[in-house]
C-alpha cells in the first residue's frame, strides 16, 4: 500500500482553483455554439473600402455583382418594433447586436447576388456598416412572394 501526502500553501491551492476555473472556461467556450442558435457569421476584418466589402461578402460563397445597386444613410432605431423587431432578431441569430448602434446612424450597402441556388434574378444581399465593421446584414428577393435569409450562404 502506498500513501501519497500534499503540502498546500494557500497560495499553491489558490493557484490551482484559478488554473482550474481556467480550463474549465476554455472548455465551456470551445464547446459552446451548440444548442438552438444558428452559426454566427464571421465577419472579421474591415469594411470600410468598397474592396474590403466585396470579399467580405465573398468570403461567405456569394458572388455578386462588385459595384453596390444602392447605398443608402440608415439610422438603428432606439425601438425595435414591428418589422425591425423581426429584423433584429434575424440579425441576433446571426451574432450581430443590433441594440448595441441603436440611435446610431450607419450605410447599407446593397448587392446584387448572382448564384442563389435555384434563383436566376432578383436576389440582393444587404450590408450594414458602422465605423467599418458589418453590424448587420440578409440577404433577399425582392419578388413580392420573396424571402430573406441571413448571410450564410445556403447549403445545396
Amino acid at each position: 500500500m502506498f500513501v501519497y501526502t500534499w503540502k498546500f500553501s494557500k497560495k499553491k491551492l489558490t493557484i490551482a482553483i484559478l488554473a482550474l476555473v481556467v480550463l474549465i472556461a476554455a472548455i465551456l467556450l470551445i464547446f459552446s455554439g451548440g444548442g438552438e442558435a444558428k452559426e454566427a457569421i464571421s465577419l472579421s476584418g474591415s469594411a470600410r473600402t468598397a474592396k474590403d466589402r466585396v470579399s467580405l461578402i465573398k468570403s461567405l460563397g456569394w458572388e455578386i455583382e462588385e459595384e453596390p445597386i444602392e447605398t443608402q444613410s440608415v439610422v438603428i432605431p432606439t425601438e425595435f418594433t414591428g418589422v425591425y423587431a423581426d429584423y433584429a432578431k434575424l440579425q441576433e441569430e446571426q451574432g450581430f447586436n443590433l441594440s448595441k448602434y441603436a440611435g446610431k446612424e450607419a450605410t447599407r450597402y446593397t448587392y446584387r447576388v448572382l448564384n442563389y441556388p435555384g434563383v436566376e434574378d432578383s436576389v440582393v444581399i444587404d450590408i450594414i456598416v458602422y465605423r467599418g465593421k458589418v453590424i448587420a446584414g440578409d440577404v433577399q428577393s425582392v419578388r413580392l412572394d420573396g424571402f430573406m435569409q441571413g448571410l450564410a450562404f445556403p447549403v445545396s
